[in-house]
């Protein structure tokens, strides 16, 4: 017993780096997706991330969230026995402070993709903290916590489909929304401009996902499930994404096949240790091409998600939250959990997965919209038009990411 507590924390030890090197990915990624003279603002917006964040967790978001455990868990919201964690003193209990701290930096850093280009930095270092104690901590709660009401429907999330992916899209919408479209779109809008950097970036994400979905499993059986459904899933991402494009009359290209893999590492998470191979490939593939079809909604709807972060992160999280429902299989790992109906669960994990999505959505929604309609009515939210053409690197850094 020792020696597997012994492989478990050291493979949390690196899971726990490579889901913190996921946010400098997703830096990239967005970087090379933007305009190159938004490059160096994207950058600052999640490096900011990885700097205010922790911080707020160990003072008071790991206590908000998981807080509790031994009291009269009211199912919404951890208590202060952890603030500044008070009381957290073995290793092994630290370790896992810092592995679910990653996940606070990334979340909120997802959002920065959808107001890419016209968003005040001081707006956003504001925005980040307050949602993230606000919108994020009580959600996760929800998900994750023992005790918390949508963990106890059951519902099952295993590394964060609700609580992170579909939270912090629904976020995305409001702020989209909030700040209006960037100056000219959609009809003058570049498009990305650095294509390896949207490679390198997609490769880092990819990487990092397989500690993101597999690090809190045990070593024995359920991290190399959540491992190798990881993989599959992505890889069943980008030819879902390119065959739903060579239908549409659209050549494969390195954007398509990027976003493809994102897509489906999304639709994976939720499921990634509650599903066989075979399930994870076909939620993958099934996941991607919904995520295609669903970036059209932006003209529809009439919101300028600069990245797709809802069309990505929210389309795929909700897809591969429901498709718990069909797949879910608990001879995989011999876990206990009510099957999917495709394995003679019937209705009930369907159901019970729709109300997370559906309540997520709804406060995301709704909390996002105060926070940001109190700085958009303070401090202000979005950059005049001349800063947009300069550029948010001049305009707010005074800096560039390139020299010609």
């Amino acid at each position: 017993m020792e020696a597997i507590e012994f492989a478990n924390n050291a493979w949390l030890l690196v899971a726990t780096a490579l889901v913190l090197f996921m946010t400098p990915g997703l830096a990239l990624f967005y970087g090379g997706l933007d305009e190159s003279k938004n490059v160096s603002n994207m950058m600052n917006m999640n490096l900011y991330c990885m700097a205010i964040v922790p911080i707020l967790w160990v003072l008071f978001g790991y206590s908000l969230t998981f807080g509790a455990f031994d009291n009269n868990n009211n199912g919404f919201i951890g208590d202060g026995e952890w603030f500044f964690l008070s009381g957290i003193t073995h290793p092994g209990d630290l370790l896992g402070v810092a592995f679910l701290a990653t996940f606070a930096i990334i979340t909120p850093a997802l959002i920065s993709g959808a107001v890419a280009g016209r968003m005040k930095f001081s707006a956003w270092v504001w925005f980040v903290p307050l949602w993230l104690l606000l919108v994020y901590v009580p959600v996760t709660h929800w998900v994750f916590a023992e005790g918390g009401w949508i963990l106890e429907l059951p519902s099952l999330d295993y590394a964060g489909g609700t609580a992170i992916h579909i939270n912090a899209a629904a976020a995305a919408f409001v702020m989209s929304k909030l700040l209006g479209p960037r100056r000219g779109w959609p009809s003058a809008q570049k498009p990305p401009h650095n294509l390896p950097l949207v490679v390198i970036g997609t490769g880092i994400l990819w990487l990092g996902w397989l500690g993101f979905n597999a690090g809190a499993g045990d070593v024995e059986v359920v991290a190399p499930v959540a491992l190798i459904n990881t993989m599959l899933a992505a890889s069943g991402g980008l030819l879902g994404w390119v065959l739903v494009e060579k239908l549409s009359g659209v050549r494969p290209n390195i954007v398509g096949m990027c976003s493809g893999i994102v897509a489906a590492l999304v639709a994976i998470t939720p499921a990634c240790a509650f599903v066989g191979p075979l399930a994870a490939i076909l939620i993958g593939f099934i996941a991607s091409m919904f995520c295609y079809l669903a970036l059209g909604m932006k003209k529809k709807f009439n919101y300028d998600d600069s990245l797709d972060v809802v069309g990505i992160h929210g389309v795929g999280g909700v897809v591969g939250a429901l498709l718990i429902g069909f797949f879910a299989d608990n001879s995989i790992t011999d876990q206990d959990f009510i099957e999917g109906l495709f394995f003679q669960g019937g209705w009930e994990l369907i159901g019970n997965q729709a109300l997370a999505v559906i309540v997520t959505i709804g406060y995301s929604v709704g909390a996002t919209f105060i926070i940001g309609m109190i700085l958009k009515k303070t401090i202000g939210l979005r950059v005049s038009d001349e800063a947009q053409i300069v550029g948010l690197d001049q305009s707010e850094h005074s800096t560039s990411s390139y020299l010609f």
